[in-house]
């Protein structure tokens, strides 16, 4: 690597981020920086580039773990281009499908049941003696897994 290259402070300021956060996507293996002669951490200007993706991503609920993921198969050597991108948002597009289906049965069943077992509300169609939800399995089994089942 030459001495030339960003700052962990210029890359800070040019990406929006706090400094704490570049050592923190380093520490996580999402960006890589060098150390120069004077034990300077820096940057190339690729990851400007990555820093974007991950804020974007993240801005849409995309887990660092997912992010990760999709930065191994991205070349070390060079900035994400538009087609890396168009190939990333499509991964997590469905990701972003599942996740807006699950609030759609949340806004849903926002005030009424959501088939927790919880048998605390007097209108819960869970309360009685047998439990017939209970066979879907454990937790809010409405909300998870989606139903048929009507609103009260």
């Amino acid at each position: 690597m030459s001495e030339a290259g960003l700052s962990v402070g210029v890359v800070a300021k040019r990406a929006g981020v706090a400094v704490s956060a570049l050592h923190f996507y380093e520490s996580k293996g999402l960006i890589q920086s060098w150390r120069n002669t004077g034990n300077q951490r820096r940057y190339n200007k690729e990851v400007l580039r990555r820093v974007s993706i991950i804020k974007a991503a993240q801005k849409m609920g995309i887990s660092l773990a997912e992010i990760g993921e999709q930065f191994e198969t991205l070349p070390s050597n060079r900035a994400p281009s538009q087609r890396d991108w168009e190939r990333m948002s499509r991964h997590w597009q469905a990701s972003l499908d599942e996740r807006i289906a699950y609030l759609d049965r949340l806004r849903e069943y926002l005030t009424g049941c959501i088939g927790c077992g919880c048998l605390s509300m007097k209108v819960c169609p869970l309360y009685n003696d047998q439990d017939k939800l209970a066979v879907r399995g454990p937790g809010p089994v409405i909300l998870e897994k989606g139903t048929g089942h009507s609103r009260n």
